[in-house]
């Protein structure tokens, strides 16, 4: 009886924290999309937010990750996971998001080191007619399932190097086939209304 509840509590304790880290990251985020333009809507930005991070924490469940983004890559060439990459992530937060039918903010697919052994995907939101890389980027994977965003530009983890300070100059580029299909919400929906009875 002493352990069931043991662990009860333990995870109880370990749960808050999460949920209040992931709390303040939601906020934060919404107000930084926000901050993009003065035309996005602050419910969308706030709804796309919260739908960002909840997908990487289910995700992470789905994916049944353990350690961190690596290990969890080793898995999959192995063959004891099947999902978990970067683009297992950025594909289907992508999908979800896409859902929102996004009006005030758009989605895009950015790549670094595209080609390579070292690429990662991410999404990256922007307002409305704005540049790529004025952007946030949103990556599931980095963090394995807990949801890390920043600007584009303050992504000091894919940027081109230099041997004192940050450079500023991202290695971040846009994925347009990859864009297009985050963009295509398909036909609207179509909105049923009852006929009047003759």
């Amino acid at each position: 009886m002493v352990r069931p509840l043991t662990f009860i509590f333990v995870s109880l304790v370990l749960a808050t924290p999460a949920q209040a880290s992931d709390d303040y990251s939601i906020n934060a985020l919404s107000k930084a999309l926000v901050a993009l333009a003065p035309d996005v809507d602050p419910g969308e930005a706030q709804l796309l937010s919260l739908t960002a991070h909840t997908t990487a924490r289910r995700l992470k469940k789905e994916y049944r990750v353990v350690l961190n983004p690596e290990f969890q890559n080793f898995l999959i060439n192995i063959g004891m996971r099947e999902r978990g990459y970067c683009a297992h992530y950025t594909r289907d937060i992508g999908a979800r998001l896409k859902e929102l039918r996004l009006k005030t903010l758009v989605l895009h697919w950015g790549a670094a080191y595209a080609g390579t052994t070292g690429e990662n995907n991410s999404l990256v939101v922007t307002a409305r007619n704005q540049r790529f890389e004025d952007g946030i980027i949103l990556d599931g994977w980095r963090r394995a399932g807990r949801l890390f965003w920043c600007a584009v530009k303050k992504d000091h983890e894919y940027e081109v190097e230099q041997h004192y300070g940050y450079s500023g100059i991202t290695l971040w580029r846009e994925d347009m086939q990859e864009t297009a299909w985050l963009q295509d919400y398909g036909p609207p929906e179509k909105v049923r209304t009852k006929t009047a009875k003759r």
